[in-house]
């Protein structure tokens, strides 16, 4: 049974993971959390966003102009500190749902129990080792443990290179974003090519994104070809390839059908390793299939995983050959404190029992495309919605200038924090941050899907105000960071903000 919560009912609040301790008969009662209401007796919003701006990095970024106290998530909802109920349609971490009672028992109990490293033998990394390969294609059957995703493509560069010596280069897609540490920020263009953003690395040769929608770059070997060739005029050679199984900082961009299947052909005639990321798209989250390489009918030499693994447990993974892992073990020892602790693999295992429990990726294929369909009827009547594109419950939405197909990233915007106003959460990205993706818990189900599309089509029918539609005539997409940040909500916030909740 797919775990939900209803909007106006009762529920039971799940344990503190974290703390491990428990909210005691806790209820939402009209879509309000009692509990939510008294955390707001310890700091009122403003004084935790007046601390947070004194004690926080000050590029932490908050998702809405008015940022939320969350205090609470259940399944699908998240609670504010004065009781408010939110959809949820953007947390592809919380995979199984906010707080599922399944994961919160199983890392409760551990941690309970005893939290160590991976130098002791313990059957629960086995276990979650065992039940993930088994997920995979062959020959993939070992597994890395590491704390994040980009802890696990970070590891999987360290392997590729180990695997190809000589070899230093890397091919990425453009508008890819596979980490944050300094050598998976040299794989990202959604980093290196935004605001603050050194430029690419000359080590670094970036694939053009396939655009379905406007029918450009839809050759993967002509693409993948370009980057050999550039690689080989600089003096280099491709140690890997790094490809999101559907590209989502990018913009829920799909890949045309056998795009990976040629890109993966030159890249092995080159002797690079092809690596799938699916830190944001795997673990049944696309419906139809496991994980989102399967997509393309093809089997990656390593697979990097993370966010959903463990629920919001920080951990992540990286799956490879017995090959690739003896190429890798040259002498120096692999050891990661918290990668692969006790705790850790307790909550992995639990997700893939909640996955297969609470059916959810049949889920997600099913309310996935009533999601979709729903969202495609909408485009005639209101044609700032350029293209509906996704599978399962991995969805994007591309918002454009009307008759044409310009981004247009303040409509985008507009709707996010109008949404945002009607208690529905939805993100923005993209190359121009015009798409509003949708990537809820997966135990988001088909009242919600409704509720969301109702919401949308409340908000498109006020129509767009003059200030978002000169932002979206102003808007240059030639120039290289021209991302809309929070600061362009603010010339029409205050009035519009008022007519959307009429």
């Amino acid at each position: 049974m797919v775990q939900s919560t209803s909007k106006t009912g009762a529920v039971e609040s799940a344990a503190c993971c974290a703390a491990g301790s428990a909210v005691n008969d806790d209820k939402h009662v009209n879509g309000q959390s009692m509990f939510a209401k008294g955390a707001a007796e310890i700091f009122t919003a403003a004084q935790v966003a007046s601390k947070r701006s004194a004690l926080i990095g000050p590029n932490s970024a908050l998702s809405f102009d008015e940022p939320l106290y969350i205090v609470q998530g259940k399944a699908q909802y998240l609670y504010d500190a004065e009781g408010n109920q939110y959809l949820d349609c953007c947390n592809n971490v919380a995979h199984v749902g906010h707080c599922h009672p399944k994961v919160t028992a199983a890392v409760t109990k551990q941690l309970e129990t005893l939290n160590t490293n991976s130098r002791y033998l313990h059957d629960k990394l086995v276990v979650l080792a065992e039940r993930i390969t088994h997920k995979m294609p062959e020959p993939l059957r070992v597994m890395y443990a590491v704390c994040s995703g980009s802890e696990a493509n970070d590891l999987a560069l360290r392997v590729a290179r180990a695997n190809v010596p000589g070899a230093w280069h890397v091919a990425v897609m453009e508008g890819a974003y596979h980490g944050h540490t300094t050598a998976t920020l040299d794989l990202s263009p959604y980093k290196f090519d935004g605001p603050g953003g050194m430029g690419k690395p000359p080590h670094v040769h970036v694939l053009p994104c396939p655009d379905v929608y406007r029918g450009s770059h839809l050759d993967g070997r002509a693409a993948a070809q370009a980057a050999v060739e550039a690689a080989h005029q600089a003096g280099g050679c491709i140690s890997a390839f790094y490809c999101e199984s559907i590209l989502s900082c990018g913009g829920q961009v799909v890949l045309p059908a056998g795009y990976l299947q040629d890109v993966y052909q030159v890249m092995h005639e080159e002797g690079a390793l092809c690596i799938a990321d699916e830190v944001q798209c795997g673990f049944g989250r696309v419906g139809s299939h496991f994980w989102g390489f399967q997509l393309q009918s093809v089997v990656p030499d390593m697979v990097t995983l993370g966010k959903p693994i463990g629920n919001g447990f920080p951990m992540g993974a990286v799956i490879m050959s017995q090959k690739l892992a003896k190429g890798f073990s040259n002498g120096m020892e692999y050891f990661n404190t918290c990668g692969g602790c006790t705790a850790a693999a307790a909550a992995g295992v639990a997700v893939l029992e909640a996955i297969e429990e609470d059916k959810l990726q049949q889920n997600a294929d099913d309310v996935g495309t009533y999601l979709i369909h729903s969202l495609q009827a909408l485009q005639k009547e209101y044609p700032c919605i350029g293209h509906v594109r996704g599978l399962g419950l991995f969805v994007g939405i591309e918002m454009v200038i009307p008759g044409s197909k310009q981004p247009a990233p303040a409509t985008a915007k507009f709707v996010k924090e109008g949404l945002k106003i009607r208690r529905i959460l939805v993100s923005t990205d993209g190359h121009h941050n015009h798409v509003i993706k949708i990537k809820p818990p997966m135990c988001f189900d088909r009242s919600n899907a409704d509720s969301l599309v109702t919401h949308l089509v409340d908000l498109m029918k006020l129509g767009m105000p003059v200030a978002v539609q000169e932002l979206d005539r102003a808007y240059d997409p030639e120039k290289k960071s021209t991302r809309i940040q929070n600061t362009t909500w603010q010339s029409f916030h205050v009035t519009d903000s008022q007519q959307l909740t009429t």
